[in-house]
């Protein structure tokens, strides 16, 4: 009898396949073999990390639970076109989608046997308690709604780009820029393709991904080509600077992680030359500057700038400013990761690319850095300022003040002005409240009455989650066609598109600004940004020409638009 055994186990692990996981769901089948639930886990960590985690809510919901909640059938619909289930009249989806405000990408290049693999995945995340309510918890951090302005400024399409994919969004345009020493407009598709605009035709001059073979921009958010800057000598050297992110364990990395904790990505930074200023497309040679790795797809290296303002024979003159997230660390439980000196995410960093003297010898590390005279070892020399989750946004006003918007977690989307050496907090702190990084990061509280011990400086303007969920940056507007602007910083949310302004002459880090809507028009006609790109979706970034005039352009469609003039709203 004993040669029957064998056979009885196998049947009974078959029958442990169909899992009744929702009340009354018994068409629920969910593989429970390892190597579906590996390679699940890996799906996971490529395209879903970014957004959830199975301790508590983040962008998205906590997904802790899920498969005991929906049904197998509801989360394979909802995985591969989300948009559709929601336009389809699903409550559930649409429950989702109000409730956090931005419409999850669709996962249609993903296989069915993928998404069970994913799914099978989840069903190993048991529901984790949620704790009930803190009573000394914050529950609307500003209760004071934005005021409307009475500024409505008119649209003028620019350009479109063209489409990066047969897929929504259309393309994932997220940086443009006046290149002065070049005479043309250079715009950023985060999917590798950096785009010239030649006699107002943009054409593709450099192809990251032709280049970087371990380059990955999936699932989106913040991965791919990330930013790019050319040197204020680009009309005598020949030199830009690009980051973008490649696939975890790629090279190894300048700044690693532990062996021991998650590697999702690495981003890199390279420095380019030039061979030929009259090609059509980029000749020339490319080196790796500097290897980062990161917990998570999320807050990664999308900012990199030279100082506008500075002259040749400044101190600052050359210099790059590389604005690194966290990673995602501290909502996937890494807080140890950032705030602290020895650590280079959640910082700010000013690098001499041409120099020599970084630990890997691939760059400089200027002698005004905050750090450079600091006698341990272990401290990061690069860094200028720390204490971010997401520095998704530098510039300079015409005073010379460095602004940085600050991308937020459960509540609060910052702006503050950059001081050399200072401390923003995170992720002890999320704009001027208190944060516990080793318990539900959701939540914030009031600041401890000792708080000036720590020495914290704090954002001269905030927004919090009632208004929008993601602060995109955008610049002090210096143009000429519209007198109502000058003096303002313009600036808004990245998912809703909502446009925001703070006065300048405001800008006080112990009083926060005042923060006022400006609205837009089309054609005569005053249209939210939503409305004009016809997604739920804007994804909002902001450009600005050598005179200082003003241009927003929306991901879904690739458009780009000029602000033109100022009308009385309706």
């Amino acid at each position: 009898m004993k040669k029957f055994v064998f056979p009885l186990i196998i049947h009974g692990i078959i029958t442990l396949f169909v899992l009744s996981c929702n009340s009354g769901d018994t068409t629920k089948i969910i593989s429970t073999d390892s190597l579906s639930i590996t390679g699940g886990q890996i799906l996971f960590s490529q395209n879903c990390s970014g957004c959830h985690g199975f301790r508590q809510n983040g962008i998205g919901p906590n997904l802790s639970g899920i498969t005991e909640r929906d049904s197998l059938n509801w989360l394979r619909q909802f995985i591969r076109e989300p948009k559709k289930m929601v336009e389809s009249g699903d409550e559930h989806a649409k429950k989702i989608l109000d409730a956090y405000h931005s419409m999850m990408p669709a996962f249609t290049a993903l296989k069915d046997e993928q998404i069970d693999q994913l799914i099978a995945f989840l069903q190993t995340r048991k529901e984790t308690k949620i704790e009930k309510d803190d009573a000394f918890a914050i529950k609307n951090p500003i209760p004071e709604k934005i005021e409307a302005s009475n500024i409505l400024v008119g649209l003028e399409q620019f350009n479109q780009l063209p489409p990066s994919s047969d897929k929504e969004p259309l393309t994932r345009i997220s940086k443009m820029d006046w290149v002065s020493s070049a005479k043309t407009w250079f715009i950023l598709d985060q999917r590798g393709k950096l785009y010239k605009l030649v006699n107002q035709k943009p054409e593709i001059w450099l192809d990251i991904s032709k280049w970087k073979p371990n380059f990955i921009n999936q699932p989106g958010l913040a991965t791919g080509f990330g930013s790019f800057a050319f040197h204020p000598d680009y009309s005598q050297n020949g030199i830009f600077y690009t980051t973008h992110s490649e696939a975890a364990h790629s090279k190894k990395a300048d700044f690693p992680i532990a062996d021991s904790i998650k590697q999702t990505l690495q981003w890199v930074l390279c420095e380019w030359k030039i061979s030929d200023p009259m090609s059509q497309e980029f000749k020339g040679t490319c080196r790796e500057l500097m290897r980062i790795d990161m917990v998570s797809g999320i807050h990664g290296v999308q900012e990199i700038i030279f100082n506008p303002l500075a002259k040749p024979g400044d101190d600052d003159y050359g210099n790059l400013y590389i604005g690194v997230g966290d990673g995602g660390s501290a909502e996937n439980g890494y807080s140890f990761l950032t705030h602290h000196p020895d650590k280079i995410w959640g910082s700010i960093l000013r690098i001499s690319p041409m120099g020599k003297n970084s630990t890997n010898g691939q760059y400089g590390i200027p002698n005004q850095n905050p750090f450079t005279k600091n006698k341990d070892t272990n401290v990061v020399r690069e860094i200028y300022a720390d204490g971010f989750r997401n520095p998704n946004r530098i510039t300079w006003t015409h005073k010379g003040q460095m602004l940085a918007t600050n991308i937020g977690q459960a509540n609060i989307e910052a702006i503050d002005v950059i001081i050399k050496g200072h401390d923003y907090g995170w992720p002890f702190r999320e704009g001027r409240f208190a944060l516990h990084p080793e318990g539900d990061i959701n939540k914030i509280y009031p600041l401890p009455a000792n708080d000036n011990a720590f020495h914290f400086t704090y954002p001269v303007a905030a927004f919090d989650h009632d208004e929008g969920n993601a602060i995109e940056g955008g610049f002090e507007y210096e143009g000429r066609a519209i007198p109502q602007l000058r003096g303002k910083y313009l600036f808004g949310d990245i998912p809703t598109g909502r446009l925001f302004y703070i006065n300048l002459s405001e800008l006080n880090s112990g009083h926060p600004a005042n923060i006022k809507e400006w609205f837009v028009s089309l054609n005569g006609k005053r249209l939210t940004l939503r409305a004009i790109c016809g997604q739920n979706r804007v994804d909002l970034r902001f450009g600005k020409d050598e005179k200082g005039e003003m241009y927003i352009f929306t991901k879904p469609d690739g458009k780009i638009y000029l602000l033109k003039k100022f009308s009385n709203p309706k």
